[in-house]
């Protein structure tokens, strides 16, 4: 039994890889080119009049930011709009009469929207370095901050992609919600640089752990502790993930 459900957990990931490989100049261009946008707008010609930030340069102190930012944008879209054209196209419904557990419908997805975010994240990584050196502080930090941020993100593109109707609501939330969220959770900025009341309101935001979190694996400086990034990255897995198992296990918004 373990081995036809490894086996179809394999089919799943590889059917999603070759997804988003087949349509890369959709998938892993994009990301590229807007990143390459802003190290030359943000990192070079700003940079210059900003200074240094946290004691380094701020096109050093962006790398980080951009790389999680291009990550969590991946992960998500990604598996958001590969779930809703397999339930648009009534494909989802072979994968639920399948004789196979939930979680492995979920880890599917999942592995697909890892597996895209690394190739963005190295690609971008890449890029970073024709405008400044690599410098990574710790590289389990960065490893483990890297892997939960696209496994959470992948969760909440799953969780779109199920409650979606059309591919409008695809697109919502990541216009209207993760994407102000990124921009606000200290990508081109340090969260001290902020007033009081938005410290501690940014606070709430909880891409601000995991951008922090990151930084703090490749420069060593950190916002917030280390220790809360990894427990709110943590939980926020865990209650994503157990939602979304209720809800396929359900059939809710799935079932015709």
């Amino acid at each position: 039994m373990f081995k036809l459900y490894l086996t179809a957990l394999k089919g799943l990931s590889v059917k999603e890889t070759n997804r988003y490989l087949r349509i890369w100049v959709q998938t892993l261009v994009p990301p590229v080119i807007t990143t390459t946008l802003y190290f030359i707008i943000f990192g070079n010609l700003i940079g210059k009049r900003i200074g240094e930030m946290d004691g380094f340069s701020y096109m050093e102190f962006i790398v980080p930011g951009l790389i999680m930012m291009s990550v969590i944008t991946s992960s998500y879209s990604n598996v958001s709009s590969s779930f809703f054209s397999q339930k648009f196209q009534k494909n989802i419904e072979e994968l639920l009469v399948a004789p196979v557990p939930t979680h492995i419908i979920i880890w599917g997805f999942v592995i697909g929207g890892i597996g895209r975010s690394i190739l963005v994240g190295i690609l971008v990584t890449i890029i970073s370095l024709f405008f400044v050196p690599l410098q990574v502080h710790s590289w389990s930090i960065v490893i483990l901050t890297f892997l939960m941020t696209a496994i959470l993100f992948s969760l909440a593109g799953l969780l779109n992609g199920i409650f979606a109707k059309s591919f409008d609501d695809v697109s919502i939330v990541p216009t209207f919600i993760l994407q102000p969220l990124t921009y606000l959770g200290g990508v081109f900025f340090a969260i001290s640089m902020l007033p009081p009341f938005w410290q501690v309101i940014s606070q709430f935001n909880p891409i601000v752990y995991m951008i922090s979190g990151f930084r703090f694996g490749i420069l060593g400086v950190i916002d917030v502790p280390i220790i809360f990034s990894i427990v709110i990255s943590i939980t926020f897995i865990i209650v994503l993930y157990g939602i979304n198992w209720y809800l396929i296990e359900k059939g809710r918004g799935l079932r015709s």
